[in-house]
Parts: structure tokens; C-alpha cells; sequence
């Protein structure tokens, strides 16, 4: 076994192989009742609707965050739907992000091979196959607010592989802290934009997820 499959299996704590049981429901903290509170597709776009904004919980902040990776990682904790950006003095800017649907989680150490402003999209062939939507954009999308990657794209790869999984914006703001996409890691545009100006190619990108399966290329 690889060093960084060893890696992998340890932060995760097993190696947790897909079908397992559903990921738990999300849930935000609701401070006038002071209870936790389901959220799910059709309370986040009455939210969203509402307020213009996910909920506090998933905006972008600064907050305590101890780890031994250096500067400049991202680190996803994709059943908390969040996703940090190491900074240094114990730090990270965290944001709220969309991740896969079940059936479609992952986990896995990638990093950021390129990045895009505006990206094209271009479904994979298995979208295509399942998605008349996706079908009709099999040559490419080009960038805009309508595309499914938003304002900008960090492309994740395994070694000089391209995996096909991206962390990118989506037209879809009110689907922050949701089980949604087909593997992709969404963020709001703005938090994208943000997080783009930062990033650097190379930059290491550690998934977590507890019931996903493990990437094949760690």
C-alpha cells in the first residue's frame, strides 16, 4: 500500500467504501429556538430566498483551525460541508460548500492541477449518458452565469491526471450545505472568486467524508 493511501485511510479513520449508509442530513443551528434544525433542498431555497445568502454557518470566515498541513492546503469536510483553507498562526478561512449526492461522495488527496475563469463545461460522457440536460451541452458550455461551474474552476489532479472532480462556482447559490452535485465540490461564486485569488497550482486538497468512496488514484 502507498504512502499516500496509508495517509487517506488514516484521516478518514477506515477506509470507507461506497454503497455504505446515507450521509446524515444537514442541519443548521437556528439561534431564536436554539435548536438544530434540518436543511434541506426545498428549506435552503426558501432561505435563499429570503435572505439573499446561505445560512451564517456556511459564509465565508476566519476561524481556529489546528493542523500539521502546511499553509495554502484545502481541507474538505464533506458531511459538514465545509471546506478550509489553511492559513498560518493556527487559522483557516472556511466556506461553505455543496458536495455530492449520494452515490456520488469521494474522498481522496488530489491537488489543484489548473484553474479557469469562466470556465467551459464540458459534461463527462457518463452525464451525458444519464442526462438529457448534460446531453445537449456534450461539446461544451461556454462560461457565464448559467454554466454549472460558475465563476471560476480549480481542476483536481491526481499526480498530472486529470480526476474529472473540480471545486467551482454554480448558478445554484442556494444549494450551499447540500448533498447535491455529481461529485464536484460547489461553492458560491463570490466564496470562488475568493479562494481563486488565493490558490496556488499544486496547491494539496484533501477530501473527507465519511460513507464515500476513496478516489482511485490515492
Amino acid at each position: 500500500m502507498s504512502g499516500r493511501r496509508k495517509l487517506a485511510l488514516a484521516l478518514l479513520g477506515a477506509a470507507c467504501l461506497w454503497p455504505l449508509a446515507a450521509l446524515a442530513q444537514t442541519q443548521i443551528y437556528d439561534a431564536k429556538t436554539r435548536t438544530w434544525v434540518d436543511y434541506d433542498k426545498k428549506k435552503a431555497r426558501q432561505y435563499y430566498a429570503r435572505n439573499n445568502q446561505p445560512p451564517e454557518a456556511f459564509r465565508m470566515q476566519t476561524v481556529p483551525f489546528r493542523t500539521a498541513e502546511a499553509p495554502g492546503t484545502i481541507i474538505i469536510d464533506g458531511n459538514q460541508h465545509f471546506l478550509y483553507f489553511v492559513q498560518s498562526g493556527g487559522q483557516a478561512i472556511r466556506y461553505g460548500i455543496g458536495v455530492g449526492r449520494e452515490g456520488f461522495g469521494w474522498a481522496g488527496i488530489v491537488r489543484v492541477g489548473r484553474t479557469a475563469e469562466w470556465p467551459t463545461w464540458t459534461p463527462p460522457a457518463e452525464m451525458v449518458a444519464r442526462d438529457p440536460n448534460a446531453a445537449k451541452w456534450a461539446a461544451g458550455m461556454p462560461g457565464g452565469p448559467e454554466n454549472p461551474l460558475g465563476a471560476r474552476a480549480l481542476y483536481l489532479y491526481d499526480g498530472n491526471q486529470d480526476t474529472i472532480y473540480r471545486i467551482h462556482g454554480t448558478a445554484e447559490p442556494w444549494t450551499i450545505g447540500l448533498d447535491v452535485s455529481s461529485g464536484c465540490i460547489r461553492m458560491n461564486n463570490n466564496d470562488i472568486t475568493d479562494l481563486h485569488s488565493r490558490i496556488k497550482i499544486g496547491a494539496k486538497v484533501i477530501v473527507l467524508m465519511q460513507g464515500a468512496a476513496l478516489y482511485k488514484g490515492v
